[in-house]
């Protein structure tokens, strides 16, 4: 079997969702293709998938040691190597957007990075300059969406989340971000809907469910509040249960108590952690 033909059945099985079988396959070969740094990327990825975020990291790190020039390669070990903040993934990620601008994945992971790091307006700049090369795709457009909001561009922000949320909208976890900076840009109503959806989509995610319940109370909409609030009770663990009670309390006690939590409390939170959180 050659490079390319490994590749593209490891390729073949990731479409097919089985990181399983691409992993088992990578292991396999590893040893006839030890000096190939696609293999080591690869592997990363389908490890990342499976939750071995560490042993992962240690991929990555060894497919960007084979000084790989495929930007592929730079642009996806540059990404998991970030996630663990080594300052070897700017250097990565830089070069992958550099030597193939047009390459959208390589503009856009160069641009998540930088928007996290707080260079947010030459974050813009690569993420714009993505959409521009692909402007139907989502993950795009949402990292554009996230590089806005952490610059406090809520109106922008909630455009290019639009446009996420219009080409994916089974993606709970960006009509969840979308609702939070709907909030932000004092668009509670439209905000609390995407937040509803967002938690329905994603129904093992406590803080999201918490969130619709409070936002719905918010706005009038005391039944679905507390649906969402049961919804999250069922997934909550010991330690989450004194969150939920305290939700409920304010949930009790009208529409001004669940605002004021909410809007002082938990959405800025969330919002923060969830804008950190990288591709």
């Amino acid at each position: 079997m050659t490079v390319t033909e490994l590749l593209e059945r490891v390729h073949s099985l990731a479409e097919e969702g089985d990181w399983e079988g691409a992993a088992e396959l990578l292991r396999e070969q590893l040893a006839d293709f030890d000096s190939e740094p696609a293999l080591h990327c690869w592997l990363g990825v389908a490890e990342r998938e499976l939750g071995l975020d560490g042993v992962a990291y240690e991929r990555f790190k060894r497919a960007l040691a084979l000084d790989p020039e495929d930007p592929h390669v730079l642009a996806t070990a540059g990404n998991g190597i970030a996630a663990f903040d080594d300052p070897d993934a700017e250097r990565a990620l830089r070069v992958a957007a550099v030597t193939a601008p047009r390459l959208p994945l390589a503009r856009m992971l160069y641009g998540a990075y930088l928007s996290r790091e707080g260079f947010v307006e030459q974050a813009i700049q690569e993420l714009t300059a993505a959409v521009e090369l692909e402007a139907e795709d989502a993950e795009i457009l949402y990292e554009l969406g996230v590089a806005r909001a952490l610059g406090g561009e809520w109106d922008l922000a909630a455009d290019a989340l639009a446009d996420a949320v219009r080409l994916d909208p089974e993606n709970g976890w960006s009509r969840i971000v979308f609702g939070l900076v709907l909030w932000e840009g004092d668009r509670g109503e439209e905000g609390s809907g995407e937040l509803l959806e967002g938690a329905r989509l994603r129904p093992d995610d406590l803080d999201a469910q918490l969130a619709a319940a409070l936002a719905l109370a918010a706005t009038g909409r005391e039944d679905g509040a507390y649906e969402m609030l049961e919804r999250g009770r069922l997934h909550a663990t010991e330690v989450d249960l004194a969150l939920v009670t305290d939700v409920e309390e304010r949930l009790d006690s009208g529409p001004e108590a669940a605002l004021a939590f909410f809007s002082d409390t938990l959405a800025p939170e969330l919002l923060r952690s969830r804008l950190q959180e990288r591709p």
